[in-house]
């Protein structure tokens, strides 16, 4: 229902009006706040690059930040990552990330992140806390926020913007009739935009989301998608609907497709009850660092990796280092 309301196919959008005026007012006066210095920004010892969207929902944000810090370790500048830690709930914030760290305290996405990259990676709800807990521990050259377009309460030398190509921005209005946090017009401010899927207008950067091999979350066996049999593709991100398409475009034969809240928390009798016996079950790599402590041996999951075409990510790279120089 939701996404028929954004989109603008339900005219239930005419009724949340109201509150999305009352959205927009509030957040204008809060970004004016900082922008008079009637609010004071937090501003880090290092460059500090957001990685953020407009909209609510998914956008591939993630594996944009997972492409930049391994972009820039490869080119030897030693990055952090921050993030406000959507669906975890820590004892006490801020918390430094290990090996231990649970998606019920740090949430799935930055679990995700510090798994995939290997990088210090801090939460906590202010971000400028999470962003000195790294300081204090590592000698981190460049912080990159998850997340955080909206939070001025940090200061930030670069605000990367990633949009979902294909839905763009709904019918334009703020939350709860549309899916905006801003108004279009925010792109004029920021350093990058990158387009995920769909197609990218002058000056955008076109991205597409690569996926690898499944990959069994007891084992770590590798195999084509095509190779699984009884499929069932469970998806707890923004918008689900991206996932089982990239299944079904690798191939797969999907006998149920199960979509869930993002950032919804999983447990083993869940889980497992989505499968008939002979089903096996895949899901994303989001999903996945909830369920390793439970994981079966019928349950996979699918790597996605950003693929950012064109000159400007280059140039977009030159950039962040030359912060760092």
């Amino acid at each position: 229902m939701i996404a028929r309301i954004w989109s603008g196919e339900s005219l239930l959008w005419l009724l949340l009006l109201p509150l999305s005026w009352l959205y927009g007012l509030v957040s204008g006066v809060i970004r004016l706040c900082y922008r008079l210095g009637l609010k004071r920004a937090w501003r880090a010892p290092v460059p500090v690059v957001v990685v953020g969207n407009l909209t609510a929902g998914g956008n591939g944000k993630t594996p944009v930040v997972i492409w930049l810090v391994e972009k820039l370790t490869q080119r030897g500048v030693r990055v952090g990552v921050v993030s406000r830690g959507y669906g975890g709930k820590a004892a006490r914030y801020p918390l430094l990330l290990n090996a231990q760290t649970s998606t019920a305290e740090a949430g799935d996405e930055p679990v995700l992140i510090f798994q995939r990259t290997g990088v210090p990676v801090a939460v906590s709800p202010k971000r400028s806390e999470a962003v000195q807990a790294l300081l204090a521990e590592h000698a981190v050259q460049l912080v990159i926020t998850d997340d955080g377009l909206q939070h001025y309460a940090l200061a930030r030398d670069k605000e990367i913007v990633v949009i979902d190509g294909v839905r763009r921005f709904g019918n334009g209005w703020w939350l709860p009739a549309g899916p905006m946090r801003e108004r279009e017009s925010r792109l004029r401010s920021v350093d990058a935009v990158i387009v995920n899927g769909g197609e990218a207008k002058t000056g955008e950067i076109p991205m597409q989301l690569a996926p690898g091999l499944a990959v069994n979350l007891l084992t770590g066996e590798r195999r084509d998608v095509t190779q699984l049999s009884s499929l069932v593709a469970m998806a707890g991100i923004g918008h689900p609907p991206r996932f089982f398409a990239t299944l079904q475009n690798q191939g797969a034969t999907l006998e149920k497709c199960v979509p869930l809240a993002d950032h919804q928390a999983l447990t083993s009798e869940k889980v497992a009850s989505l499968l008939a016996p002979g089903q096996t079950l895949i899901m994303t790599e989001k999903d996945a660092v909830k369920c390793r402590a439970f994981a079966k041996a019928d349950w996979w999951y699918l790597p996605v990796d950003a693929e950012l075409s064109g000159e400007k990510p280059e140039q977009l790279l030159k950039e962040l280092i030359a912060l760092v120089k």
